[in-house]
């Protein structure tokens, strides 16, 4: 099979050719029809001291299933997240990481909504939103922030505040349902937000709590760390969450599952509508990580096996 590697950090980007992985206990073997590039990967290609396996969410059908698999069958569809190489014809899927996806749904529609909608989810469930709050949701444009804006109206809002990095992505994040659109670079974003679902971080923090009102709420899901003055959250009474998907998949599986249940449903309504900013070929995968890197996209990229 064909997959996707590097040899030092910042690659360069290569395929070579590998072995079809063996399913372990507890395992599922994917043919991969999709695969979904995310931010925290492109930053461990850029930054990590040793070279990674390109993991992350896959989307295909069951091929093999290791001992004590229980929930899935050869020619089931499937999504999840890989934590081994997943940019690959074939991958290993942990089974408490395993989704089904419905008929109704393509490979594509699958890895640009379950994972990227359950890290919006979680981070929506840590700001405990109230019916009739507004909203702040940075990097709005991107692949869990698109989602992030039609969950925050799914859940309640009544008004969306979208933060982007660039005025042209307006447009796009409106289509999606916010009421406002605000650049990082904007001195007034406007009426203060109730909470804020931050995938940014750095000195986009700082910005972000004085977007709040007095009591607000921010949790930060970034993997770009930051620095918080404690002064800023005593002067307005408000309080700043940090959210991990991973800690929930592994704590807490029921409420985990019964997240995904949720997108599935949202998707089937209508209510959450993945937007794919563009597909490569597996061959190409440094140009779509190109494209994370560049801020550009609108929704989520994806590779295609």
């Amino acid at each position: 099979m064909r997959r996707v590697r590097y040899e030092s950090t910042g690659g360069p980007l290569f395929l070579e050719e590998a072995p079809v992985p063996e399913p372990g206990p507890g395992e599922l073997l994917v043919r991969c029809e999709a695969v979904g590039v995310t931010l925290p990967v492109v930053r461990k290609v850029t930054e990590a001291a040793e070279p990674i396996a390109l993991g992350g969410e896959i989307a295909g059908a069951v091929v093999a299933a290791g001992p004590g698999v229980t929930r899935f069958r050869t020619g089931d569809r499937v999504t999840g997240l890989c934590f081994g190489h997943g940019y690959a014809d074939f991958a290993v899927l942990h089974e408490a990481m395993a989704s089904p996806v419905p008929g109704t749904a393509s490979a594509v529609d699958a890895v640009a909504l379950v994972r990227g909608g359950l890290v919006a989810l979680g981070a929506l469930a840590a700001a405990r939103p109230g019916p009739g709050e507004t909203a702040l949701v940075t990097a709005a444009a991107s692949g869990v922030g698109h989602l992030a804006v039609q969950l925050a109206r799914a859940r309640g809002a009544s008004r969306v505040v979208a933060a982007v990095s660039d005025p042209a992505k307006a447009p796009f994040v409106r289509s999606l349902g916010a009421d406002a659109v605000v650049t990082y670079t904007d001195e007034d974003w406007g009426t203060p937000a109730d909470y804020a679902l931050d995938a940014v971080g750095g000195d986009l923090l700082t910005p972000a709590l004085a977007a709040l009102a007095p009591g607000g709420r921010l949790v930060a899901y970034s993997s770009g760390g930051g620095t918080i003055q404690a002064y800023d959250l005593l002067v307005g009474a408000k309080s700043v969450t940090g959210f991990q998907m991973a800690l929930i998949a592994r704590e807490q599986p029921q409420r985990y599952e019964a997240w995904r249940q949720e997108l599935w449903r949202l998707f089937a309504q209508g209510a959450v509508r993945p937007a794919v900013h563009a597909e490569f070929a597996l061959a190409d995968a440094a140009r779509a990580h190109e494209v994370i890197e560049s801020r550009t996209n609108l929704g989520k990229v994806v590779l295609r096996p």
